[in-house]
């Protein structure tokens, strides 16, 4: 076992040598492995959807947390475009991860040059969206979310035969798609047709528009995969999760038993069984019904067996049905597809849930030593290494390496340039800001196209954020109070206001659309606008409030000593062996 083991880590470190990316998801074969797959884990995504009758105002929602860590973190407004009969489409591989230094050129400009020599078929019209690392919402409403779940080891496909991504598998959807079940179709059939995989292995879209939202999962299919065997290229399956439900996919397949008959809830690709009964992973002899999840993409940890790195699903699901009392000991792989939430939940309700780190649970990053004096839940987000031993440490829903972070509204009593949100905030989702986009707007802030990890810019939305979160870690239990004080007076206030923009943007839509959209692109535009320069002062007042880890009152000119906790001293003063003495009498 422990040479399969070192075997294993070892095809882990190639595969991210060669493919140039941080994290690969590949869950082991058979079973004992597991804990290994869990505790190597450091990067990925959640995301979280709301049915139509599971929220407050009848919206449908979806969220994902682009937390790489490393990756690009900037968003482009495409516009809609008319191409010419016989037109083409070139394929591109687009890798999640890799990024450019800002002096060679942007992403959205470099990955270009990895073409991959296919051109598909174009369509007379392609329709506008805004994007980041992935589609997130087009001009009808069509909203995207993504999660990597992984599959066998043998499925992974990183020959250039696989070649979509999933990357430009959402901005195909994105340009092509009028619904969401459109959208699956599309991105099925391109990757049956093409080839799935490359950059990528087993990913979850939420697919998302008016009226329902699915869980859309798609693997590759081998390396020796080629367009010449006739088969398809990609392995796929839908279902949709209920009106009246929420479901939520922490980096780990969410499709259980199918029911391909029940069109209404189900969808998949031709060789969604055969495929798995060819490679010996299902026997239909054997009496038991195909489970997509347990079948392609195994992993056998609870909340409490990994030690909270994979407690992002029973957590969900413990925050929004309390009375079914899930039981953190309960594999994932058992928790169900979705549930009713006790109660319906707001936009407020999702955008708290995004920042949620275990908070009175045995999960709480921020107890005792781990979470320091100053109760920091961000401390330590990847399991701890020491020697040859490692110990899991919790994997928070909200996490301090956030690229950014999305939650998108689907609004049918609107009309679509009106009705569809992008809710986005950039950088950690504690100290950062949620900024509507909505859908129909013509261009986006220019500080949200520009900014890179690894160079400081003042006109990057992103460095505004992570400047304000810097100068929270240092103090966290006391600067997070003024950082929520910044939410409450800029978030909240653009949440407040959407009724108005609404009523205001849909008069406007009555009496000329072309008048309507451009309203809301200044607001837009104007409300990131003000909330950056409020995040640069906010991130300055930090400094200078906790500067010298002091609380300095600028207002009366006074400096007092941050209090530090009892039971934090008295941790030091026995660590050290520190010895008392009586303080002299004056």
């Amino acid at each position: 076992m422990k040479l399969r083991k070192l075997f294993l880590i070892a095809g882990l470190l190639l595969v991210v040598l060669v493919l140039g990316r941080a994290v690969v998801f590949i869950i082991p074969e058979g079973k004992g492995d597991e804990s290994l797959f869990t505790e190597s884990l450091a990067e990925g995504c959640t995301v979280v959807m709301v049915g139509k009758d599971a929220s407050t105002d009848s919206s449908i929602m979806t969220t994902h947390t682009a937390d790489c860590g490393i990756c690009d973190w900037t968003w482009r407004h495409v516009p809609a475009a008319d191409h010419k009969p016989g037109s083409m489409r070139k394929i591109y591989h687009i890798s999640q991860i890799r990024t450019w230094p800002p002096d060679v050129g942007n992403k959205w400009d470099m990955y270009k040059e990895n073409y991959t020599g296919t051109e598909i078929p174009q369509v007379p019209h392609t329709y506008a969206y805004h994007h980041g690392v992935f589609g997130y919402m087009n001009e009808h409403q069509v909203a995207i979310a993504e999660s990597t779940i992984g599959c066998r080891r043998k499925m992974r496909n990183p020959t250039p035969s696989g070649v979509i991504d999933i990357t430009t598998l959402t901005l195909i959807a994105m340009e092509r798609s009028k619904t969401a079940r459109e959208a699956i179709k599309t991105m099925g059939s391109l990757a049956e047709k093409y080839g799935y995989g490359f950059h990528d292995s087993g990913e979850m879209l939420a697919v998302a528009d008016l009226d329902e939202v699915w869980v859309f999962e798609i693997m590759p299919v081998g390396p020796l995969w080629t367009p010449k065997s006739g088969k398809p290229g990609a392995l796929w399956c839908a279902q949709r999760v209920p009106d009246d439900h929420v479901c939520v996919c922490p980096n780990q397949s969410r499709i259980g038993e199918i029911n391909l008959k029940k069109q209404d809830y189900f969808m998949a690709s031709s060789n969604v069984i055969s495929y798995a009964v060819e490679n010996g992973y299902y026997d239909p002899k054997s009496g038991k019904p195909f489970n997509w999840k347990k079948v392609y993409s195994p992993a056998e940890a609870s909340a409490a067996s990994s030690g909270g790195t994979r407690a992002r699903m029973w957590r969900f699901y413990d925050l929004v049905a309390p009375s079914r009392n899930f039981s953190p000991e309960t594999p994932n792989m058992e928790l169900p597809f979705s549930v009713k939430p006790d109660k319906k939940l707001s936009l407020q309700d999702v955008l708290n849930i995004t920042r949620d780190k275990y908070q009175g649970t045995n999960f709480d990053p921020a107890k005792g030593l781990r979470g320091g004096p100053f109760a920091n839940p961000n401390y330590h987000p990847r399991p701890l290494r020491v020697k040859d031993k490692i110990y899991p440490t919790p994997r928070t829903i909200g996490v301090n390496r956030a690229e950014y972070t999305t939650v998108t509204q689907c609004r049918d009593w609107l009309p679509d340039p009106i009705g569809g949100i992008v809710w986005l905030a950039f950088g950690a989702q504690d100290t950062s800001c949620y900024m509507p986009l909505y859908a129909g707007i013509t261009a986006i802030p220019k500080s949200f196209s520009i900014g890179d990890h690894w160079v400081f810019n003042r006109e990057s939305a992103r460095w505004a954020f992570d400047y304000v979160d810097f100068h929270t870690l240092v103090a966290y239990s006391y600067a997070i109070k003024d950082v929520k004080k910044a939410q409450e007076e800029w978030e909240k206030a653009a949440i407040d206001r959407v009724a108005a923009i609404d009523i205001t943007a849909k008069e406007l839509y009555r009496q000329d659309p072309i008048l309507a959209i451009k309203f809301l692109t200044d607001y837009c535009i104007n409300n990131a606008s003000k909330v950056l320069d409020a995040w640069w002062k906010l991130g300055d007042n930090l400094l200078v409030k906790y500067n010298h880890m002091s609380i300095y009152d600028t207002k009366n000119r006074k400096r007092t000593n941050l209090p530090y906790p009892e039971w934090w001293i008295k941790e030091v003063v026995k660590h050290h062996q520190l010895k008392s003495r009586v303080p002299r009498k004056k």
